[in-house]
């Protein structure tokens, strides 16, 4: 391989796709088009390229013409809604890291009436196998009778983290459903379909700079 004229024979040399001239072989490398998806997942559905028992994955609602693109982060099999996918994985790993603090929004069916204290341990932080687990807001969405509506907002994406702050406090969830990540929000899109995020949503989430 050779980088504007000068061999480099380590693989994990670093480039700019959109500044340098790449070259293999004397062929020049060319960048792809960027792929950046909104998801609705499905309940029931693997975030996850392949499965050994063959169960139903993310990957069946893209069409095999499209570009590869892999998840942004993760929706366990029993969540649904709001999934990213891109094939731009320095972005992705923008948006998935810690200090970034992008808000994620759930809602989030309890099978219980919710109390105050409830919803006041959600946001003062729960211990749960020795890692302090807290939501940035926690409220009331709607309830009825014998269970409650919540929505729950996080900037730290810790693992099936709404549902062990709510198991820790023996509350069962009946549904969890990502509907915005940042500003960019779920909206009308129904369950497994696809689209392109809108140069809005690009320039939301980071991947169009302010000032472009």
């Amino acid at each position: 391989m050779r980088v504007n004229g000068e061999a480099r024979r380590d693989p994990e040399s670093a480039v700019r796709m959109e500044k340098d001239r790449i070259t293999v072989d004397g062929r020049a490398v060319e960048v792809g088009k960027r792929i950046y998806l909104m998801l609705n997942k499905e309940r029931g559905v693997l975030t996850t390229a392949s499965d050994e028992k063959g169960r139903a994955t993310v990957y069946a609602y893209l069409s095999d013409r499209r570009p590869w693109v892999a998840p942004v982060g993760r929706l366990d099999k029993a969540s649904e809604g709001l999934l990213l996918l891109t094939n731009d994985s320095e972005w992705a790993a923008r948006v998935l890291r810690p200090e970034m603090h992008l808000e994620k929004t759930y809602h989030v069916q309890i099978g219980t009436v919710a109390k105050a204290a409830l919803l006041e341990a959600l946001r003062d932080g729960i211990e749960v196998d020795g890692q302090w687990l807290r939501a940035k807001r926690a409220r009331v969405l709607r309830g009825g009778a014998k269970n409650t509506w919540l929505e729950i907002v996080l900037d730290e994406g810790k693992n099936r983290q709404i549902r062990r702050m709510l198991a820790a406090w023996q509350v069962e969830v009946l549904r969890l459903v990502r509907v915005a990540i940042g500003r960019v929000e779920l909206g009308g899109l129904k369950k497994g379909q696809v689209r392109e995020l809108t140069e809005r949503e690009k320039w939301l989430l980071g991947v169009i700079p302010p000032n472009s």
